[in-house]
């Protein structure tokens, strides 16, 4: 497994959470929703796309200061010109992120799970700390507006570190992640080629908070493979393997809980990123 995992630049080991696991996190992701108040201003429609993301993220300070809170973000066309809810606000949330592994018990203890922390130690981590958190939902059903679909890309675009090659995603499925409902594709083996295009913080008096430095090379979609998997399951993403998420097609969603770490021993993470540790939350340890 090892071994496919370094080739590939991914690994999908299923059933690697209970089912009963996977429906707590739902439930707690619930409750959170329920208790959601965000100010119409700070309201911001999450996307992949390049220019949208200067647009919406990149110029809102509730996205670049959120490494260290719970917040959330909403698909397109859910929200009016002020910024009030066209749909159920609970139907409207794209993901939120990017501190639940710190900020609230169900995700944390997820996080720092016995079975992760001995996953880190079979691929030879030393010191990992987690950097970010996300829950994605992925088109609740009923929800009328984006099916949200994540262009190509390499997660090391905007959790940079010196050297490359120490940032690790852990994808887990809380739903069966299937080709109708927007499994991820990945292109093998393309983690070896390095980054050509990186999200880095604006100088300041720039019209954005960010912005992106070189490009994002043409993909061929013939080389994407997709990789379903079922609830429970968890897919290993090194940080520079390029992947990506097709419509949802299916008129269900796709819930999945995602965080990343970083190997801390002999890395220097980016004064340039988007996400920065803070005074209030340095990046915890993955080991407790």
């Amino acid at each position: 497994r090892l071994s496919q995992f370094h080739r590939d630049g991914f690994l999908a080991l299923e059933r690697f959470f209970s089912a009963e696991e996977c429906d707590g996190m739902r439930s707690r992701i619930q409750a959170i929703i329920e208790g959601m108040e965000v100010p119409p201003h700070c309201r911001t429609e999450f996307s992949t796309r390049e220019e949208e993301q200067l647009q919406a993220q990149g110029s809102s300070d509730y996205f670049l200061t959120s490494g260290d809170k719970i917040r959330f973000f909403f698909e397109k066309g859910v929200l009016d010109k002020k910024g009030n809810f066209l749909i159920p606000k609970e139907k409207s949330v794209s993901k939120i992120g990017h501190a639940l592994h710190a900020h609230d018990p169900v995700f944390k203890q997820i996080t720092h799970s016995s079975k992760v922390q001995e996953l880190g130690r079979k691929l030879g981590l030393e010191r990992p700390v987690v950097v970010q958190s996300m829950y994605i939902f992925k088109v609740q059903p009923a929800t009328t507006p984006s099916l949200l679909a994540v262009t190509p890309h390499q997660d090391a675009t905007f959790l940079h570190t010196e050297p490359l090659g120490r940032i690790l995603g852990f994808w887990i499925a809380l739903e069966d992640a299937t080709q109708e409902n927007g499994c991820l594709w990945f292109i093998p083996g393309s983690h070896t080629n390095g980054i050509t295009r990186r999200m880095v913080r604006a100088p300041s008096g720039a019209s954005t908070c960010v912005e992106f430095v070189g490009s994002e090379p043409a993909y061929d979609d013939s080389q994407f493979i997709p990789l379903p998997i079922k609830k429970g399951g968890l897919i290993l993403i090194h940080g520079e393997v390029v992947h990506k998420s097709e419509l949802n097609s299916s008129g269900s969603s796709r819930h999945a809980f995602t965080f990343h770490v970083m190997e801390a021993e002999g890395t220097t993470w980016s004064q340039e990123n988007w996400l920065q540790p803070t005074p209030e939350l340095p990046f915890p340890p993955l080991y407790t």
